[in-house]
């Protein structure tokens, strides 16, 4: 068997970078400005590109960066996952074709131009940022929500809670929900990695936010040119993104292997 990251090492990569992007913007350091790409001098990190204190922008910048990738995510679980539970219970076939078809219009649409283009019309817009890695995540989601169902959904024991007059909710939330479970599991950590990545794709490019705003894909971006005067001002927010990334793969690896085995013992 395969040597697992410890749990304790996981959920700090993942909490470090959360607690900062949480709590950061209430820490108020009202640092001065310095000179471009300064060390020291009252700025334990230095200053970026323009001047400004590196840990003040670490401590505000998370709540974007991490904050439109994961509302993105639980947008496009809540769409998603509502379309392939009612794709895969309905028993009307035409229903699936209507829910699921247009879908698959959007599946072979680059996802990073989709959301340039609305990042574009919409310029420093969070809000249409998010949506739009919402939607471009929706589809995936709810084909593997209703590949999930579909067995357990057409299965007797869905029959029998018909018959006993169980709602749809208790059926399909209940039983049904704990068959799309194992797959949604192990989806959420590559998911949630995917939207923080067109998140910080789209804003490294210029695209999203503004660019002197103190989001960490922006920081990353706009000091980069000064990586080799000033590292923190790139490194910093880059491994707030890194960490936060793999500590949520590593935690979804392990929520996948407890899963299997509670699917396992239920059976």
């Amino acid at each position: 068997m395969r040597a697992r990251t410890p749990l304790v090492v996981s959920a700090a990569l993942v909490l470090i970078p959360l607690l900062v992007a949480l709590f950061g913007p209430l820490l108020n350091l009202d640092s001065r400005p310095g000179l471009p790409y300064e060390s020291g001098s009252g700025h334990p990190l230095g200053t970026d590109g323009l001047g400004r204190d590196v840990l003040e922008l670490l401590l505000v910048g998370g709540r974007t960066a991490l904050g439109m990738a994961l509302g993105a995510v639980a947008i496009a679980y809540l769409l998603g996952g509502v379309i392939g539970l009612v794709a895969a219970s309905t028993r009307h076939r035409w229903i699936d074709e209507l829910l699921i078809r247009p879908l698959d219009v959007l599946l072979p649409l680059p996802s990073l131009l989709v959301i340039s283009v609305v990042a574009v019309g919409w310029r420093a817009s969070p809000l249409a940022i998010t949506l739009a890695v919402a939607m471009v995540n929706v589809p995936t989601v709810a084909r593997l929500v209703r590949a999930a169902a579909l067995e357990a959904a057409s299965g007797p024991v869905v029959e029998a809670l018909r018959m006993q007059r169980e709602s749809w909710v208790g059926i399909h939330l209940g039983y049904v929900g704990r068959a799309v479970l194992g797959p949604v599991a192990a989806d959420v950590g590559t998911r949630i990695t995917l939207a923080v990545f067109l998140v910080a794709s789209v804003n490294f490019l210029g695209l999203g936010l503004s660019p002197t705003a103190p989001d960490w894909a922006v920081s990353v971006s706009r000091n980069r040119e000064g990586l080799l005067l000033q590292p923190w001002a790139v490194l910093a927010p880059a491994l707030m993104l890194v960490a936060f990334t793999l500590g949520f793969n590593l935690l979804a690896d392990r929520l996948v292997h407890r899963t299997r085995r509670l699917v396992e013992v239920d059976r």
